[in-house]
């Protein structure tokens, strides 16, 4: 009989998506597929699906506050993955909560869905600062590093400048996601406080259904920093398991359709820059 080795405990804390193609139910869908044993704090409720966000509910923060504590107070943490916050209240409650958490911290400062759909008020999106003071990697698109560090918009050629001005100005690591950019190719940068880079490419997957990628990355990458794997290995295989699951999406829905997370079988990792 072999020797039971227990999964890694990994907390998400995120928003409810009752299409299952985002938030919570993708970190789930994610965490166990790579070996992770999944926990849950929910800052909202939302009645969405592939075409848009129909209406949104945020819990109160205490009890948000509440299931963190009890998953941490009895099961263990041993990462934690961030998403969609609710109110400037959760975020600035979350911040102070984990501010002494010794495991790595991986926030997806969302602001927008897939379909459009605004997830985050500019009160919400202040409070953003705080949790960017404590995460070990925060993992912002296009649009989201744009308003993060100020700017209109930024282009392929300002992606490095803007990643480094937000892992200096917060003393943290940032993944900045190019699939927002244009081209054939999706770019996405590794850049710390110190200005080290890392970039990985692969090519751009011609398809509407992307519902969901974000969350899947960042839940992914968590995970895999619990197992202890090198940040930028951690990326490399968070980025492999992301585009296969867009590859493998079952085509559901009429608008920006769900992943295939339960298709992804084995890996196949893409090259680094």
């Amino acid at each position: 009989m072999s020797e039971f080795t227990s999964p890694p405990r990994i907390l998400s804390i995120a928003g409810s998506d009752s299409s299952g193609g985002a938030g919570i139910q993708a970190d789930i869908k994610t965490i166990a597929m790579l070996g992770g044993y999944a926990m849950t704090a929910i800052t909202a409720v939302t009645a969405q699906n592939t075409r848009g966000v129909q209406q949104v509910g945020a819990m109160h923060p205490d009890l948000v506050m509440e299931q963190v504590a009890s998953c941490i107070g009895d099961i263990g943490v041993d990462a934690i993955k961030i998403g969609m916050l609710g109110s400037p209240e959760i975020a600035m409650r979350l911040a102070e909560r984990l501010d002494t958490f010794a495991g790595p911290i991986v926030f997806d400062p969302v602001m927008v869905a897939t379909s459009g759909s605004v997830l985050a008020d500019d009160a919400t999106i202040a409070g953003f600062d705080a949790l960017m003071k404590i995460a070990t990697v925060v993992t912002p698109n296009l649009p989201e590093l744009a308003i993060l560090t100020g700017r209109e918009e930024i282009d392929s050629e300002e992606v490095f400048e803007a990643a480094l001005e937000l892992a200096r100005k917060y003393d943290t690591t940032v993944l900045a996601k190019g699939g927002h950019g244009e081209g054939d190719q999706v770019i996405d940068y590794v850049v710390s406080a110190s200005g080290k880079l890392a970039s990985f490419g692969h090519s751009r997957i011609d398809t509407r259904h992307t519902h969901g990628t974000g969350c899947t990355l960042s839940a992914a990458l968590a995970t895999l920093l619990a197992m202890r794997q090198p940040l930028t290995h951690a990326v490399r295989i968070a980025r492999a398991f992301t585009y296969a699951a867009i590859e493998q999406a079952p085509g559901f829905g009429e608008g920006s359709g769900p992943l295939g997370h339960h298709a992804v079988r084995k890996l196949s990792t893409p090259d680094e820059g």
